[in-house]
């Protein structure tokens, strides 16, 4: 089973991910190598914390040439969005009891994805949702350079939602459909509300 979600994920990644340029940044790291997978299968989520703390650290500790950023899958925990959102939240203290605030960073992704104010099978939330739960650490360094050779990064968010909306209803199903199979937790797609 870790094979076949480290292939989903991979696949949302290049499809998605990058495919749609979803996030300019990602592209440079997965061809080079640089994304360490972690697969976490346990559902307590004091056990899943001290896991992250410990991906944490070793981010940290390793060199950017060899690992720049980690994506962590939670394959069995926190299928619902709110309690994964609360979760990835009081992630942020542990950053700081750590020593690494302002050296790495939080991001998430979760198959239910909201944005506040969105409904449900808006597009907009599709470009923060994955096959399954995952934490994504980051190098504060490493979106600071990237935000430079990008200079328009505040406008990313907006042109990911004008490019799914102006995606065809079977180019985007064909797409997100995938990782929907892969995990169960992507519930059936809809075309984009008005």
């Amino acid at each position: 089973m870790s094979a076949e979600i480290q292939n989903r994920c991979n696949v949302w990644l290049e499809k998605a991910v990058i495919g749609l340029n979803l996030c300019p940044f990602a592209k440079a790291v997965h061809v080079k190598g640089r994304i360490r997978w972690v697969l976490l299968e346990g559902v307590d989520e004091a056990e899943l914390r001290a896991c992250i703390e410990a991906e944490m650290q070793m981010l940290a500790d390793l060199p950017c040439e060899v690992t720049d950023t980690t994506l962590i899958v939670l394959t069995q925990a926190l299928p619902e969005f709110l309690e994964f959102h609360w979760f990835v939240e009081a992630l942020g203290p542990l950053l700081k009891r750590l020593g690494l605030r302002g050296i790495l960073q939080v991001a998430s992704f979760h198959p239910h994805f909201e944005f506040a104010g969105s409904q449900p099978h808006d597009r907009a939330n599709f470009t923060n949702r994955s096959p399954w739960p995952i934490v994504h650490l980051l190098r504060e360094s490493s979106v600071e350079k990237a935000v430079a050779a990008f200079p328009q990064a505040q406008a990313i968010f907006e042109s990911n939602i004008e490019r799914l909306d102006a995606m065809s209803d079977t180019d985007f199903k064909e797409i997100f459909t995938n990782a929907r199979e892969a995990s169960g937790f992507i519930p059936g797609l809809r075309a984009r509300t008005a």
